[in-house]
């Protein structure tokens, strides 16, 4: 019955997606446009999508390569059955925080039993933050990524290897910046009830294909340049914990999150529970680290920069009220009326934050053709390009020294095909931007690559001698990815193998 409950109070939030068109949010509608170029990518055979071919006005983006690639996977899945990329990008949002509420509530009820759970649960789900993600900045990453931190506790909790591995894998998977700012949560308490890191190890190699080329081929972008003190400005202002002024993006906690909060204190002077305590201090400097205050700490640890946002420890912050709300309920003698103070307490003040300002109707081919844009502030673009192109190239491929004809043959993502008859030496410009794993062959042999020409920054140049010739452009995995995926397959096997030595995984 408490399942039920909580699943109505899920789906009520949810109703204003059912609005036809694509909500307005900061990155709603770039996020479908990549889901649209990594579907593509997938039905051409590539198995991980990492080049969007119709990006950045038709000349191609890495950007796959660095964009946690979990919530594009499912948004495929639900286009692949038949649903439009905007209606499926809707429904990943829809999946996730139901799941990530029922996450928190199966933690939780295994923790300090039914109602705890709920309390927990809603908590969780009715947080400001989290409508926030939702409905005004459409963070479809950070959305999923909610689902995951109490999945690996739970799984911690009961030993359950298999379901932790994924839930890790899923994490890393679903947010970059949220996997990293949730490691050490997870890893003290892993310490704290003594338990086995196989999962967070497993997780970290099935994920491997994704995460070793985003971190260590993230040298080939803008990504330093453009993030470089993008923290500085985004301090939160304590009063905004409590309010919001005007138009302002809402940094709320909440009234009862701040209830739960002043409770969870008294309740530790009272009693000096060690996990009590060790949550209001992962809570304290959350708080914190989004302080003006903490703007050295910022400049000093330079991995913090990695977050971009100081706000987006409000991640964090949800998660802690949550526990300690499910903490707190545990301690209460009559719990159903304090259980119902907190759903009310939480859906009023929310109400008016449970749908977008407005909605727009795009056409498929709108998602599907060339996207006049790169869907990022450029810090995915490559180091030896400009951040951004201004133009959709006239032709796919040019000649711009010589006298050669050209016949176009197959073209997708990351295949090209050409015949060149060149009257004497030519060179071609191939208007896709250059990144490593990018290869022009000519007659079967692969030549080299001119990506520096000041006159075409960051495209393709190659050379081609007088004759007819057979040229192939493609994309191709470095050493480094091919490494990376080998190590995300062979630790699938070993899991399997686990699995089939041990069923209680």
């Amino acid at each position: 019955m408490t399942s039920f409950i909580l699943l109505i109070f899920s789906l009520i939030p949810l109703f204003d997606l059912l609005h036809p068109g694509l909500p307005i949010t900061h990155d709603g509608q770039d996020h479908v446009a990549r889901i649209a170029n990594f579907y593509q990518s997938l039905t051409e055979g590539n198995i991980i999508p990492r080049w969007a071919g119709n990006l950045n006005w038709g000349y191609g983006h890495p950007i796959l390569m660095f964009l946690y690639p979990l919530p594009s996977y499912v948004a495929s899945l639900f286009h692949f059955i038949g649903f439009s990329f905007v209606d499926s990008t809707k429904l990943v949002f829809a999946v996730a925080y139901i799941a990530s509420i029922f996450a928190m509530y199966l933690w939780s009820k295994s923790q300090w039993g039914e109602r705890a759970g709920f309390a927990a649960a809603l908590l969780y789900g009715f947080a400001p933050y989290r409508f926030v993600d939702l409905y005004v900045r459409g963070a479809i990453g950070e959305h999923v990524a909610f689902i995951f931190p109490p999945l690996i506790l739970w799984a911690t909790d009961r030993k359950r290897w298999l379901i932790g591995t994924l839930a890790v894998a899923g994490l890393l998977l679903s947010h970059n910046a949220v996997s990293l700012m949730f490691a050490p949560v997870i890893i003290l308490y892993i310490l704290y009830h003594r338990r086995s890191f196989l999962p967070i190890v497993l997780g970290l190699l099935i994920s491997a294909f994704f995460w070793i080329p985003a971190l260590y081929e993230g040298r080939y972008t803008l990504r330093d340049i453009v993030t470089n003190e993008d923290f500085a400005g985004r301090f939160v202002h304590f009063s905004q914990f409590f309010y919001t002024r005007g138009n302002e993006l809402s940094k709320e906690i909440g009234i009862v999150g701040f209830l739960i909060i002043v409770s969870a204190i008294v309740l530790f002077f009272r009693r000096r529970e060690k996990f009590l305590g060790g949550v209001l201090i992962v809570l304290g400097i959350s708080i914190f680290l989004m302080l003006p205050t903490s703007q050295p700490i910022w400049q000093t640890v330079t991995i913090l920069q990695k977050f971009q946002f100081p706000w987006r420890f409000l991640h964090l912050v949800v998660f802690c009220v949550a526990v300690l709300g499910g903490l707190v309920m545990s301690k209460v003698k009559n719990q159903l009326p304090v259980a119902m103070f907190v759903a009310i307490g939480l859906l009023i003040p929310t109400y008016s934050m449970w749908n977008a300002q407005y909605y727009r109707e795009y056409p498929e081919s709108f998602f599907t053709s060339v996207y006049k844009g790169t869907t990022d502030t450029g810090e995915s673009s490559p180091i030896w390009s400009v951040r951004f192109m201004e133009h959709e190239p006239s032709v796919p491929i040019e000649v711009i020294d010589g006298n050669a004809q050209v016949e176009f043959g197959l073209r997708n993502t990351t295949k090209r095909e050409y015949k060149v008859n060149a009257q004497d030496k030519t060179r071609l410009l191939e208007n896709t931007l250059y990144f490593p794993g990018w290869q022009v062959l000519v007659d079967g042999q692969q030549v080299p690559i001119e990506f520096q020409d000041p006159n075409h920054r960051g495209l393709m140049t190659f050379a081609v001698d007088s004759g007819v010739h057979m040229i192939l452009v493609r994309f191709t995995r470095t050493k480094l990815r091919l490494y990376a995926e080998l190590v995300s397959l062979g630790a699938f096997v070993l899991l399997g193998g686990m699995l089939i030595y041990n069923r209680k995984l």
